[in-house]
């Protein structure tokens, strides 16, 4: 059997296969609730033949999206929007869902991306005074962030534990903690953009500090026996800033306290990052961090091809893949992936009839 569609443990959750799909935000929100989109969008990606589903980032506070039209899970509202999209998704499809938790930090308050993607200042129609490690906007002709005080920062740490409440609630079967892409948990990892003086700032270890203490809370209030994992950006790209080494303490200090798995993905803290984008070019920040961790890691990055895909999980690069704008492009590219790979992939019966002559035994029923 190919690797990629081999079971792999997550914790205690058996995925059937090693394809994820990444979170992909979808800016179809009204005022944080999920609304029709969403039912279409999961839908159709629950009906993939991956391992695992996981649901683009929802903010833990309304100031905590990145645009006005994104997904929260912060009140009662919001939560029972969410509960009716998971409800009609599960009624069709038993694939784990994953959810990841989010918090933008100093790049909220923008709008949407086809839109152009610009700030919007406190004051102006959706926009609001954004938050961070530290008081230094992203660019420097934005509005600047204000700085997390003691109160803010344990207000940001209980939301992120409400929002798990809420998602064990859901069912959720694993939460995924973004601190990643240069949103606020990344702002606090990064010398960039952490210029803290207090235990917060300063050493790896006090910027580790906050990020920690938000996996520990979420960790607490989610069910015991599911998986809580974490999704980091391996480097910033940027001259002195977060590099693969300190990613790697970052992993070991997670695994420490019971992670279990790290997608590693790359950039988003700062303008001046210099990506050096092809195919792979993330895959070797994954493949150092699992040199130094036990738990599974995900690596994600211009996979497109199933043989791509296959080397980087046959050879220990990452224990898993996951897709994003690939799988959006080509929402069934695991059943293609299992014929490219002479696999098997599970189908709803109401697909099974597509099954192509040419690969007779592609598919079983789910």
């Amino acid at each position: 059997m190919a690797k990629l569609f081999e079971p792999i443990q997550v914790g205690k959750l058996t995925l059937a296969n090693r394809i994820v799909i990444a979170p992909m935000c979808q800016y179809s929100a009204e005022h944080g609730r999920m609304t029709d989109w969403h039912t279409i969008h999961l839908g159709t990606l629950a009906q993939s033949g991956a391992g695992i589903l996981t649901i683009e980032a929802a903010a833990v506070a309304p100031e905590g999206r990145i645009t006005y039209a994104d997904v929260g899970l912060w009140d009662d509202e919001t939560e029972a929007a969410m509960g009716k999209v998971l409800e009609s998704v599960r009624r069709w499809s038993d694939m784990p869902i994953a959810l990841q938790l989010a918090h933008a930090g100093r790049k909220a308050s923008t709008t949407r991306p086809w839109d152009g993607g610009a700030q919007i200042a406190p004051g102006e129609e959706n926009g609001w005074q954004t938050v961070s490690a530290s008081a230094a906007p992203f660019q420097t002709h934005e509005n600047p962030p204000e700085a997390l005080d003691a109160a803010g920062l344990a207000r940001v740490r209980d939301a992120f534990a409400d929002s798990a409440r809420r998602a064990a609630r859901l069912g959720m079967d694993v939460i995924q903690i973004h601190a990643a892409h240069g949103y606020l948990l990344h702002q606090f990892l990064s010398p960039l953009s952490n210029r803290r003086e207090d235990e917060y700032g300063g050493s790896l270890e006090n910027r580790l500090r906050f990020p920690l203490e938000v996996y520990d809370a979420v960790r607490a209030a989610f069910p015991a026996d599911k998986p809580v994992t974490v999704r980091v950006s391996g480097t910033d790209w940027v001259d002195g800033g977060w590099d693969v080494e300190q990613t790697i303490a970052f992993a070991r200090a997670l695994e420490a306290r019971g992670c279990d798995a790290i997608h590693v993905s790359s950039g988003g803290l700062h303008p001046d990052q210099k990506i050096p984008v092809g195919p792979n070019y993330q895959v070797p920040l994954a493949r150092k961090v699992k040199e130094s961790v036990s738990m599974p890691v995900i690596a994600v990055g211009l996979i497109t091809e199933p043989e791509q895909a296959e080397a980087i999980v046959a050879t220990g690069d990452a224990d898993m893949i996951a897709i994003a704008r690939t799988v959006l492009y080509d929402p069934r590219w695991p059943w293609h992936a299992a014929a490219k790979l002479g696999a098997r992939v599970k189908v709803s019966p109401q697909y099974l009839r597509c099954q192509p002559h040419t690969y007779r035994d592609l598919f079983e029923q789910a």
